[in-house]
Order: C-alpha cells, then sequence, then structure tokens
C-alpha cells in the first residue's frame, strides 16, 4: 500500500512539527504509506501492531521506499534493494551506505501523530554511530583496494567501536567512489562520486593510502610489500583489489584512442574521444560496452558494436531480453556485429583507424573501447601461501576467510559459497555484492561469527530505462515472462528445478525487490506460482 494521505496542519514547537498523517484504520498490519509532516515525506509502517515511521527517500539514490516491499520490520527499495529497519532506520542491506531518520508515532483519539524534528527535516541520511581508534591499541587491519568492499569494512570495524588501527591502501588517485556510474554519466567529475569525502576519513581515524600498489604479501611475517618499496605489517589483512579490465590479444592495441573504462579519467577520456567519432565497442557486457554505446548514441557520429555470442547478455539475462535490448539501441542507430571476433587493429599515424574481424569484415574506427571482461588483481599473492583458483581469483567460506589465518578476501576478487544457490563457489562482480562481503570480513575479523547470507542485486541503464536483475540465474532451464517487450514493460522469472532463481524486470517495479526479499528469506517461489496470472505476490504498485 503506497497512498499518500491528506495531512493536517502541523503543530509545531521550537524543536519539533507533529501532525495528525492518517486513522489508526487506514493502516492495516504488513503494510506501509508515504505521509507528509510539514512537507516532508516520511514512511508510515505498521507490523505486530506497532507503527514506526522513517524517512521515505533511499539514502543510496533516492527512491521513495513506499514503492517498495515491506517484509516484517524490513523495507526494501524498489529500485536496487537496499534494505532498512522501519523500527529503527538502520541499514540493513547494500547498495545503499548510509541509514534514514526514524520519527516518534503516537496513536491519539484513533488518529496516527507522526513527530519531526525540525533539525533533522533537511536530513535526509543518518551515518551510523562509529567509534575511533584508542591510544595505545596498535592491532592493524590493513585493507588493500579501495574500493566497495574495503570501504564497508573499515566502516564496520568503526560501527563495531574496533579500536586499533585501520589503513586503507588503493593504487587509485582517487578516494572511494561509486564506479557504477562511471558507465552511465561518462563526463562525470571526480569530485561528484566520492563516496565519502578525506573529512570523514580522518574524523574516525582510516588512514587512506592513495597510489600506492601491493607487489607481495608475507602471512609468515605479516607483512605487504609496496611499489615503493615501503612494508607495512598487519594483525590482520582484507585483500579486495578487484578486477581488472581484460585487453584484447591483437597487435596494435597500444595505439592512441583505444580505450577501457576503469577510472573516472577513463570515462572523461572516451567522453571526449567520441564526440563526432566512428566508434567502435568490444563485447556487450553490462558496464563496459551496452552502458557506453547507450551514452553515447547522441555524441557519436556511428556507434559499432561487436559480440562473440549471438545476443547481448545471452548466458545472464537469456535470448529473449538480449534481442530486446539490441533492438533498443539498434532502433538508434546502433549497428551490432554477433558471432565475430576482432582480428587486427590498424591504426594510421599512431592512432586507430580500422578494425579487422574474424569474418573479414573492416569497420572503420576513431575510437576503439574494449569491454570483454576481466582479469583478477592478484598477482601479488603469487609465491604466498594465499590459494588462489586456476583462474587466479581467491577461494573463501562463508565468512570470507582464506586459507590463512586472518587473512580475508572480499569483493570481485573472491569466489565464494552462495547461500541462495545451495552454498555453489561463485565469481559475482556485482557492487552490492562486494560491499555486502566487507561487512562480513570485518565482523568476523571482530571475532563475530557472521555468515554471508545476501541476494545478488544488479542493474543497468539503456537509453533513461533500467533493466533490474536479482538472484542467480546460471543454469535456469526456462523463464516465464509477464508484460510485453512492444510496452517496454516486462517481468522474466528464471525457473530451474521448479523454482525461481533469479528475476530481471523493466519498468515492473518492485517486482525485482519482492523476489529477493522472497529469496532472501528463504522462501521458495514455485514455477506454478510464477506462472500465475495472481501477480499479488510481487506486490506492484
Amino acid at each position: 500500500m503506497s497512498v499518500t494521505k491528506p495531512h493536517s496542519d502541523p503543530e509545531e514547537t521550537s524543536e519539533e512539527l507533529t501532525a495528525a498523517v492518517c486513522l489508526e484504520s487506514d493502516l492495516q498490519d504488513g503494510q506501509m504509506m508515504e505521509v507528509e509532516v510539514g512537507h516532508h515525506s516520511v514512511l508510515l509502517t505498521r507490523s505486530d501492531g506497532k507503527y514506526s515511521a522513517i524517512g521515505n527517500q533511499c539514502t543510496h539514490y533516492g527512491a521513495p521506499l513506499s514503492k517498495g516491499v515491506l517484509s516484517g520490520h524490513k523495507v526494501r527499495c524498489p529500485w536496487h534493494g537496499s534494505c532498512f529497519n522501519v523500527q529503527t532506520g538502520d541499514l540493513e542491506e547494500f547498495p545503499g551506505m548510509d541509514c534514514l531518520p526514524c520519527h516518534k508515532v503516537k496513536i491519539q483519539n484513533s488518529k496516527v501523530y507522526v513527530s519531526v524534528i525540525k533539525k533533522t527535516l533537511l536530513q535526509e541520511k543518518r551515518l551510523k554511530s562509529m567509534g575511533t581508534a584508542v591510544p595505545g591499541v596498535t592491532h592493524t587491519i590493513l585493507l588493500l583496494g579501495g574500493g566497495p568492499a574495503s570501504l564497508i569494512c573499515a566502516e564496520t570495524l568503526r560501527h563495531e567501536n574496533f579500536g586499533g588501527r585501520i589503513i586503507m591502501v588503493t593504487r587509485d588517485n582517487l578516494l572511494p567512489h561509486d564506479k557504477t556510474r562511471l558507465s552511465k554519466v561518462m563526463n562525470v567529475e571526480s569530485d561528484s562520486i566520492l563516496l565519502r569525502r578525506m573529512e570523514f576519513f580522518q574524523q574516525y581515524d582510516i588512514k587512506v593510502w592513495l597510489r600506492k600498489k601491493a607487489l607481495s604479501v608475507d602471512t609468515d611475517k605479516k607483512t605487504v610489500t609496496f611499489d615503493d618499496a615501503s612494508v607495512q605489517s598487519y594483525d590482520q589483512l582484507l585483500i579486495s583489489t578487484g578486477c581488472r579490465a581484460k585487453c584484447l590479444d591483437v597487435s596494435d592495441i597500444n595505439l592512441d584512442n583505444v580505450k577501457m573504462l576503469e577510472t573516472p579519467e577513463d570515462a572523461r577520456q572516451i567522453h571526449a574521444a567520441c564526440l563526432g567519432s566512428n566508434v567502435v565497442l568490444v563485447g556487450t557486457s553490462f558496464v563496459g560496452s551496452m552502458e557506453v554505446a547507450s551514452y553515447l548514441i547522441d555524441k557519436a557520429s556511428s556507434i559499432t558494436v561487436i559480440g562473440s555470442s549471438e545476443l547481448p547478455y545471452q548466458n545472464t539475462l537469456g535470448p529473449e531480453i538480449g534481442k530486446f535490448t539490441m533492438m533498443m539501441l539498434s532502433e538508434k542507430n546502433v549497428k551490432f556485429y554477433m558471432n565475430d571476433i576482432v582480428t587486427e587493429v590498424k591504426g594510421v599515424n599512431g592512432k586507430v583507424n580500422e578494425i579487422v574481424l574474424k569474418s573479414g569484415r573492416i569497420i572503420p574506427a576513431d575510437v576503439l573501447i574494449v569491454g570483454i571482461g576481466v582479469v583478477p588483481n592478484s598477482e601479488m599473492l603469487r609465491g604466498s601461501n594465499i590459494q588462489m583458483d586456476a583462474k587466479n581469483f581467491v577461494p573463501v567460506d562463508k565468512y570470507m576467510h582464506t586459507n590463512i589465518p586472518d587473512v580475508f578476501c572480499a569483493g570481485d576478487l573472491t569466489t565464494f559459497p552462495l547461500a541462495m544457490a545451495k552454498n555453489r563457489m561463485v565469481n559475482i562482480g556485482h557492487w552490492q555484492i562486494a560491499q555486502a562481503q566487507g561487512r562480513i570480513a570485518a565482523l568476523n575479523m571482530m571475532n563475530k561469527p557472521t555468515e554471508l547470507n545476501t541476494v545478488p542485486f544488479y542493474w543497468t541503464v539503456l537509453l533513461g530505462v533500467t533493466i533490474r536483475y536479482a538472484g542467480y540465474g546460471e543454469g535456469y532451464t526456462e523463464i516465464v515472462m509477464k508484460g510485453t517487450f512492444e510496452d517496454k514493460k516486462f517481468v522474466a522469472l528464471y525457473i530451474k528445478n521448479d523454482e525461481v532463481i533469479a528475476v530481471a524486470s523493466l519498468n515492473y517495479d518492485p517486482a525485482a525487490s519482492a523476489v529477493a526479499e522472497r529469496l532472501a528469506s528463504g522462501r521458495v517461489i514455485t514455477k506454478k506460482e510464477a506462472e500465475s496470472d495472481d501477480l499479488s505476490w510481487l506486490q506492484l504498485s
């Protein structure tokens, strides 16, 4: 339930505003609604007979939580799956990072009153209480990598009042930032995508060393050696150095205007180089190619996408959605050459000029953008006792432990047991997964045994519309479709062993979040339920 009730004029004191927002009978158990107090949007919920009120805007990208999914004492964002405790406003699931303000509720004369403290009116986010370093505590936790796993690990340690040293080391020249936006707004200013500013790290005694790369790890001596010849000792270590873009294995790949998207500077260079240019993108990945192609449609002179499969996203979203996304971009004059690969990159005067395909086709190119997968940043582990798999990823258990005591790994570098897939070992390069793993690593560093139990949630933006994906669909045997591609409104339910294991949706909110919540709670969604015309379980608005 997500209607906005007419509100009475608020009563005002020097410290708070109070307004009657609805009748007690307007809200049943397990329901929620958006209400207003002094033009401030509030989420009112009723759970186990108790009314609660928190901010209504998700702290991630500002989605209205009243359009999301309420389950017990938890509300899940309709856009990207962040979860908040409706009684405290505390964040319970990523990709959001901050908590929500919590407001007082009282019942009087069968009316529900909500009171909002004035100083929180303009505060849509709330930082959970954090400690700082304690003088004399020398226990050192070293975090290798400056991405979401390291950042959330550091924050969780301070949330849990760890009083020792925290050192985050990254080869990046920028503080932790929202990399998911690089392919969506490519002329982005670095400052605008910072997840936390330097003042935050200083306030909570989290040291951040930029432009510094780990070269080797000695787990016997508990030291890490860096590219500036410095050596840092640790008591506990988190390895979250992630992955880097994979290069094309052809000659002349070092020509000018051959680009890969990894940093904000890469994004800005791609934006500038592609204006009025003939652009060729290799690969049909979510971020590295398809989103970039979508972004460049009104900027480049021509756009060509080369894919080695028959359709984009074929192995993840399936052929139907792959065909739909290809059609979307084709209608905007993006050319696709599928089932083909690049065999040669030709240049003139040191700049890329032509792309030669295995089929013999030759494509003019002023800019070549490569998005064909990733390579793990695990070179510094060679020669160490830390176990890696055949592809140089690091296996961990459900506590983020590696095979070495006091050494943890999180983020894109890991293969880990996915609870919703019967603990199958998987590698999932999703932002929200890295955040969840960073939190689990921190809790287990603090000897608070906690297992990873999160449902993967991902989204991609093409031509201004968002496809949301939740679950783990590998090995699905059929897809149940609701809605139509023609209307650009659908939900795809991926079935394996007569159960839903994943969902993809477009303009069908909060379907992806409803499925994620069911999967997270362990409540099976049967094939019969998926095929039913009764869609009430999807909690559609």
